[in-house]
């Protein structure tokens, strides 16, 4: 008994899920309620963020939150309503203002924050 691993909580799981799926909806639908509920979900995300880079405007955050999500560019580009070209340009913008390394891959990179 002692060594028993203490059973996930399936209410505590499921509810994850859901807040996990209605933040990928938000961001598929190019909503502003986006950026607000990703910050009630993941206070920590922000905070690291903030450290690395305290001025990044909110368009900035939003852009981030999407890579975070491990969405492609195709992806985003139909979501915001622009060119892949575009969002290729603001990957290298973002890369930059973070000092990511060209070598590293982005969606690694904001995996591990």
């Amino acid at each position: 008994m002692k060594n028993r691993k203490p059973e996930p909580d399936l209410e505590d799981l499921n509810h994850k899920i859901l807040v996990q799926d209605e933040i990928i909806a938000l961001a598929k639908a190019n909503s502003p309620r986006l950026l607000n509920k990703f910050r009630l979900v993941y206070p920590d995300f922000f905070r690291k963020l903030s450290a690395i880079h305290p001025g990044l405007k909110n368009s900035e955050q939003i852009f981030c939150i999407y890579l975070k999500l491990n969405m492609t560019t195709k992806e985003i580009a139909t979501c915001i309503f622009v060119t892949p070209k575009a969002i290729q340009n603001r990957k290298n913008r973002i890369r930059k203002k973070l000092n990511i390394p060209s070598e590293l891959d982005i969606y690694k990179w904001f995996n591990e924050i």
